[in-house]
């Protein structure tokens, strides 16, 4: 751990609800591991951008395993140098003990204001670590534990389509103990999220949570009209081709093969001399050769074709029509913010808080298990049917796809900026460590950051 890391900064700092601070507050960031995905940047990003903001994090991961791309780089690119703990996995083990000692021994050394875990293997091991500070001092004798706020934020959950009737009740029951009795702040990152976590699985109190959507660096994709021809142009695609494709980890919660079903149902109603569909698949995993295997069965041939991990975004989106997505279980995917931040057109299983960004106003079209929204097209998850006939309905109409495009971009421009997302966690952290808070039960006023709708072309 570099030295510069845990330094406090001298200087008097201003934050977002103008409090004058003396010094920094710190804070540790808890993440299972940096893997490919939105999570790596979200942290990487908090942990950089709030140092302005009077807060200085230390990011704490664990190991990537093998068949995962790490994204280790990109966090040290932004300026965070992560501390690695080894023993902090996905997978359950007893090394989660030594994890949670771990952990525990670094925050005695580092005495941060704030503990904020991110996803469900962190969120365990670092609340547990977080107990075990607040409470194992001397102080607590007297009633006095040390001050240190909770939080935890919920990319997604795992509480179904991950695992099996036994264990998926098992981790169910431990987060509704760990929202009760450790943490000070449940963020979720939608408010169908929140309805689904909350009024569904009982997992919190209403006050507890606050809802903070994701947010991006929208900057890179500024110009992407103009970058329409990079990816094409090495695909060999023709203008009036229409590139349909898919961006994600080939995992089983992603359903590519819900993806390739769709693709194969709709190559076969596609009439005889329409303009050519192809389909893309955009990323890696230990699912790929059997999808690649699976893409063969359906005979799809040259009509979909699987591009790997591409770390250029910024060209690649511009250079599809529509983006697609079959997902079983989502938080908000990150992946469609960036599909509208370049103006594509979506087509996406109604899954988590999908539905909180393609909008639920009526259009008055729809078909047997999909909806046109007002930011793309709403699909009833593990239909491939339906997904092949509302994929039809965004192909056939070039029109439509670019009303669908230009207001899913005005509606990012205006609720997913970077800068909205530091603002939103730097207020989370002042409410909760004002002297109110910090005597008080921590968890009587439900913030909310929600989307707003935009005027759409």
């Amino acid at each position: 751990m570099s030295s510069s890391t845990l330094a406090l900064a001298n200087q008097v700092r201003v934050d977002s609800s103008n409090t004058v601070r003396s010094e920094a507050v710190r804070v540790v960031r808890i993440n299972a591991r940096l893997n490919v995905g939105g999570i790596a940047r979200h942290v990487a990003w908090l942990t950089a951008g709030l140092r302005s903001a009077g807060y200085e994090s230390v990011l704490v991961a664990g190991t990537v395993p093998p068949g995962e791309d790490d994204m280790s780089d990109f966090v040290r690119a932004q300026g965070v140098e992560p501390l690695v703990i080894a023993e902090m996995s996905r997978e359950i083990s007893y090394k989660d003990l030594v994890t949670v000692w771990k952990l525990y021994r670094l925050l005695l050394r580092i005495r941060p204001a704030v503990v904020h875990t991110h996803s469900a293997k962190a969120g365990v091991v670092g609340r547990l670590a977080g107990m075990l500070y607040r409470w194992l001092t001397p102080t607590t004798l007297w009633g006095r534990p040390r001050q240190c706020r909770v939080i935890h934020t919920f990319h997604g959950h795992i509480f179904h389509s991950y695992f099996g009737p036994w264990k998926t009740w098992l981790f169910l029951t431990i987060e509704k103990v760990l929202a009760r009795t450790v943490t000070d702040r449940i963020v979720v990152i939608s408010a169908q999220q929140y309805r689904e976590i909350h009024e569904t699985f009982g997992v919190g109190k209403p006050g507890q949570f606050a809802v903070i959507p994701l947010g991006l660096d929208l900057g890179v994709f500024d110009g992407w009209a103009d970058r329409r021809s990079v990816v094409r142009e090495e695909l060999g695609a023709a203008d009036d081709d229409v590139l349909v494709g898919i961006v994600g980890r080939l995992t089983e919660i992603k359903n590519h093969g819900l993806f390739l079903e769709a693709a194969a149902r709709f190559l076969q109603k596609q009439p005889a001399g329409g303009r050519r569909v192809r389909f893309l698949v955009v990323g890696n995993g230990h699912l790929r050769d059997g999808l690649e295997a699976r893409a063969r069965e359906l005979g799809l041939g040259d009509a979909v074709q699987f591009l790997g991990m591409r770390d250029d975004p910024e060209d690649f989106y511009p250079a599809l029509d529509v983006v697609a997505l079959t997902s079983h279980n989502e938080g908000t995917p990150l992946t469609l913010i960036e599909a509208m931040a370049n103006a594509r057109a979506i087509v996406a299983t109604n899954v988590g808080g999908v539905v909180d960004l393609l909008g639920l106003a009526p259009t008055g079209v729809a078909g047997a298990g999909w909806t046109l929204c007002e930011r793309g097209v709403l699909v009833q998850p593990g239909d491939a049917t339906a997904f092949s006939d509302g994929l039809a309905r965004l192909v056939e109409n070039a029109d439509l796809r670019r009303e669908i495009g230009a207001c899913g971009r005005t509606f990012v421009e205006t609720n997913y900026s970077k800068e909205r997302l530091l603002q939103d966690v730097a207020t989370l952290y002042e409410q909760l460590l004002t002297p109110t808070a910090l005597s008080g039960d921590g968890g009587n006023d439900r913030k909310t950051s929600n989307p707003q709708e935009c005027d759409c072309p």
